[in-house]
């Protein structure tokens, strides 16, 4: 490749501007065919918008189902203190507001290239790097999901991107100043998205593992991190006790989740059934029992629905993994024969190649006794289990997401790699 053209190809501004330009051409041509009075309230009306309109007109950090419910742990605070930021200053339930929450939105997905950047130059070099980051720029989930629906997802993506290069770029630090900011980093992401707790200790077991490897302090590290991580969240863990006088430590939404995807009538496409924001009864069941108590009765319900219809069970789980690894759709190959639309099949084909790319990325990695191989596949083989159990929409993929571009980075240059080797 010629030097200019490789340079160009390789540079990060240039990736950053492309995927901010991807992604506010199609937020400009989304409000551009739906109605503003629409944009300004629909988009708003799910538990985050909720809850940030409950802090915005002065109720506190509540009432997540379009009713004054009172005081909840529905989640992790940081998102919607920042949409009720946004909504103090443009207006409630306004099209300003809609424009502001996106612009913020695709900002998080489009940064999510640096620490992916970072992350690929360390792993492989300069063109890994950017093959990841041009994924991610194309990736039309991030393009989506930063301005169809106002939830994390955005940040979390931002959030996961960077602890996965952090966690990198620690395993080498001996130094107490760079463990205390992974842990701070740590508790922003819990902050941000609670589910993210499940890759927490394999990502710091495995950086102090490589830390006590190459003769560092690792255990006094370790401690520092978790001791900051539990400062960051021990501010609303308390919150919680207070509120509901029971321990609460970042959410309490689990025994929900597990209902709506593990019920008599539970499929594996989840329409929002047997939920409270879409269902009066039980809405009216959680008013009167409390969120606390409501949330234990549904997780007892779903424990035993799950242990006695191992058959039904079985078929949710497979339906769900499919369709958190086809980007949507538990009919893969049914609906892209089906579909008459380009776009779809481009989503399709672009979360199927990421999935299998990441799986030929790990693959390559582990063979190649690459140092990095643990942490890389950690997110794509632990964290979905979740949502195998639960509920699969691709939104909930997306923490994630930014380590499938960058291990189906890994499978690409191992491809080319392999190509060279057999043509000498």
């Amino acid at each position: 490749m010629p030097a200019k053209l490789r340079r160009a190809a390789t540079s990060l501004p240039l990736i950053i501007v492309v995927a901010l330009i991807i992604r506010l051409s199609f937020a400009w041509d989304y409000q551009a065919h739906t109605p503003h009075r629409a944009l300004g309230a629909i988009p708003f009306l799910f538990e985050s918008g909720n809850i940030a309109y409950s802090l915005a007109s002065g109720h506190g950090f509540g009432s997540p189902l379009r009713a004054d419910t009172g005081p909840t742990a529905w989640m992790t605070p940081l998102y919607p203190l920042l949409l009720s930021g946004i909504m103090r200053v443009f207006g409630i339930y306004t099209f300003p507001s809609w424009v502001a929450a996106v612009l913020m939105n695709i900002c998080f997905s489009t940064l999510a290239c640096i620490p992916l950047y970072y992350a690929g130059k360390r792993i492989g070099g300069t063109g890994l790097a950017a093959g990841a980051a041009w994924l991610w720029a194309i990736f039309p989930n991030a393009i989506l999901l930063s301005f169809q629906s106002l939830w994390d997802t955005s940040l979390s993506a931002l959030l996961g991107a960077t602890a996965v290069w952090a966690t990198l770029r620690l395993a080498n630090s001996a130094r107490a100043r760079d463990w205390g900011a992974y842990g701070f980093l740590w508790g922003l992401i819990l902050m941000a998205n609670a589910a993210v707790l499940s890759l927490l200790p394999l990502l710091l077991g495995w950086a102090a593992y490589r830390n006590w490897k190459t003769g560092g302090p690792a255990l006094r590290n370790a401690a520092l991190a978790c001791g900051v991580i539990v400062l960051c969240c021990i501010p609303w863990t308390i919150r919680n006790y207070v509120v509901f006088g029971s321990i609460v430590p970042l959410r309490s939404t689990l025994g929900l989740q597990l209902w709506a995807g593990n019920n008599p009538r539970a499929q594996v496409i989840w329409l929002g059934g047997q939920h409270p924001i879409n269902d009066t009864s039980e809405r009216a069941q959680y008013t009167q029992m409390g969120e606390i108590s409501y949330m234990a009765a549904k997780r007892k319900d779903a424990v035993r629905y799950m242990l006695t219809h191992p058959r039904h069970e079985t078929e949710l789980i497979a339906g769900r993994f499919v369709m958190l690894w086809s980007g949507g759709t538990p009919h893969p190959i049914d609906d892209f024969f089906k579909s008459h639309s380009g776009w779809f099949r481009y989503v399709l084909i672009f979360n199927l190649c990421a999935a299998f790319g990441a799986l030929a990325g790990i693959v390559f990695l582990f063979r190649n006794h690459n140092i990095y191989a643990f942490p890389l596949a950690a997110g794509p083989l632990v964290f979905p289990f979740a949502y195998y159990l639960t509920l699969a929409l691709p939104r909930y993929r997306h923490p994630i997401d930014p380590t499938l571009m960058l291990l189906t980075a890994v499978a690409i240059s191992g491809i080319k790699e392999m190509g060279r080797l057999q043509a000498r």
